[in-house]
């Protein structure tokens, strides 16, 4: 979005929630340069809720951040844009393959496992990129509103505008936006029907690139898991909600109560690999969507499993059928721990109500029983 002054605004989403200015930058308008984000710090033009900012501050999910115009580049001494090399034939084929439905401002893809959303410094083909192939006559590309792991799979929705993204990028950080995926875990949970409530931050010396369970400093994050098949103790056939969007939440929450998802070698190491011919690929697939458009219609999109993943359902005797009877708005139910956690609150505010009663009472008692003083003789 532009302001009257051809600036540009745009707010914080979920999944950049905690990010260093810097690397919003990086993630969401790669072609401006840390230099030209540090010298828009330096004359006061890069604010953050109307306040100036600088590239090392941390920003917060809901907060705008305001951006000078693209065309406020200084042209002297600045690094030549770089030269997007044109889609080939069979690329456009490629991302038009992934096109599962379309409306008047927006896609439906179906992307498959091993292929980024965004580039970065060694990821040259992406997604981003592919999207050329989709746009219309007048040269206008579809914008990205939300994102999906390199190696997850499953539905991811495009808008064919900016005000169409703006639009859906407010259900997303709003988390209006309903999101069910598919798992294939390690192991089978004891409860197969609750909410993972584990604080998530990223974890020292990985640069950033992987997540752990922090207590004291990690940001509020919420799963929604129900298991729909098991093979015995082996593995659990699992649907999985994102109630919050953290950095790979799913994964590192399904790893935190001890069941890694499939092929997650990067959270569950070697317990993360099953034997008999499953895939060591990551099994982890964006299996619904459902959204407001712009026009209040719900878009709803439901994605066909990779090859991978079809074939170890089937060779764990699970069946696919089973994963959509659940209707996506159903709400979580809480973990037994979770009702003995409120329980226990409850039953600690209503001990802390009594004492405080006999504490007044007492008080009240004291000050009846105690004799009035005698008058002083003159």
């Amino acid at each position: 979005m532009s302001g009257p002054d051809n600036a540009r605004t745009f707010r914080v989403g979920d999944d950049d929630d905690g990010i260093r200015l810097d690397r919003w930058f990086k993630r969401n308008l790669p072609d401006v340069s840390f230099n030209l984000v540090s010298r828009w710090a330096r004359t006061g033009q890069l604010r953050v809720d109307g306040k100036r900012a600088t590239p090392g501050d941390r920003l917060e999910a809901g907060q705008t951040l305001r951006v000078p115009p693209a065309e406020a580049a200084p042209i002297e001494g600045a690094r030549p844009k770089r030269i997007v090399k044109p889609l080939n034939d069979d690329e456009q084929a490629f991302v038009r393959e992934m096109v599962m439905a379309e409306g008047r401002d927006w896609y439906l893809l179906n992307k498959p496992p091993g292929l980024a959303t965004q580039g970065g410094t060694k990821t040259h083909q992406h997604l981003d990129r592919l999207l050329d192939g989709l746009a219309n006559d007048e040269g206008q590309r579809p914008k990205l509103v939300h994102r999906l792991d390199k190696d997850t799979s499953g539905v991811l929705l495009v808008a064919r505008s900016a005000r169409a993204a703006a639009h859906f990028s407010k259900a997303f950080s709003g988390r209006t936006a309903k999101k069910i995926y598919w798992a294939i875990i390690t192991g089978a949970p004891s409860v197969e029907d609750g909410l993972i409530d584990l604080p998530l931050a990223k974890q020292p010396g990985t640069g950033g690139e992987k997540m752990h369970v922090d207590m004291e400093e990690g940001l509020a994050s919420k799963t929604r898991y129900r298991v729909i098949d098991r093979a015995g103790n082996r593995a659990a056939f699992v649907e999985l909600q994102p109630l919050t969007g953290r950095t790979h939440q799913l994964r590192a929450h399904m790893a935190a109560i001890g069941h890694p998802i499939v092929g997650d070698a990067k959270y569950g190491g070697a317990e993360a690999m099953l034997t008999g011919g499953i895939s060591r690929k990551l099994h982890l697939h964006a299996r619904r969507l459902k959204v407001d458009g712009s026009d209040a219609k719900p878009i709803e999109g439901t994605a066909e499993l990779p090859p991978h993943f079809a074939e170890s359902l089937a060779a764990l005797g699970f069946e696919a059928i089973a994963g959509d009877m659940m209707p996506i708005d159903q709400p979580p139910r809480a973990t037994p721990e979770a009702k003995a956690k409120r329980a226990a609150a409850k039953a600690k505010d209503a001990r802390r109500a009594r004492k405080g009663e006999r504490r007044n009472r007492g008080g009240d008692s004291r000050t009846a029983a105690r004799p009035k003083a005698k008058p002083r003789r003159k």
